[in-house]
């Protein structure tokens, strides 16, 4: 169950801290890029032009909030998103800067997960089940 985060304060300022690593641009483009799969240090600084020393620093700052998981590979290090919230998070902060948002951005395999309810009711009603269990 989720916490209505106005009447919880210890848990409005942990989401309010955890909100504070996404507020960085080199940051955002690292898990945008990540939203197409796990990928290496070589392929994130390819498709996001940050460079070296930055992209290191961005990186452990992920690493270090949580946001993204790493896995090694002989000398190689790859970067996935940590979980599904970060994926949501990141898919919600597109749609809000987008040219065209839409909720479909956000809707996954199983959207009842993202709000609690039993998967197998969602995984049967499609896109409208989903619009009906929003409060």
């Amino acid at each position: 169950m989720m916490a209505e985060l106005f009447k919880h304060r210890t848990q409005a300022e942990m989401a309010a801290n955890k909100l504070k690593h996404f507020a960085q641009a080199q940051r955002l483009m690292i898990l945008s890029f990540l939203l197409g799969g796990e990928r290496n240090v070589s392929e994130i600084d390819g498709a996001t032009a940050i460079g070296q020393p930055a992209l290191s620093q961005q990186l452990a700052a992920l690493r270090k909030a949580e946001l993204v998981s790493t896995r090694r590979e002989g000398t190689q290090i790859y970067y996935s998103l940590a979980d599904e919230g970060v994926e949501i998070c990141i898919r919600c902060i597109q749609m809000m800067t987008g040219d065209n948002p839409s909720i479909d951005a956000l809707i996954t395999k199983n959207p009842a997960r993202l709000i609690g309810n039993d998967s197998s009711q969602a995984e049967n009603s499609g896109v409208a089940g989903f619009a009906r269990m929003i409060p």
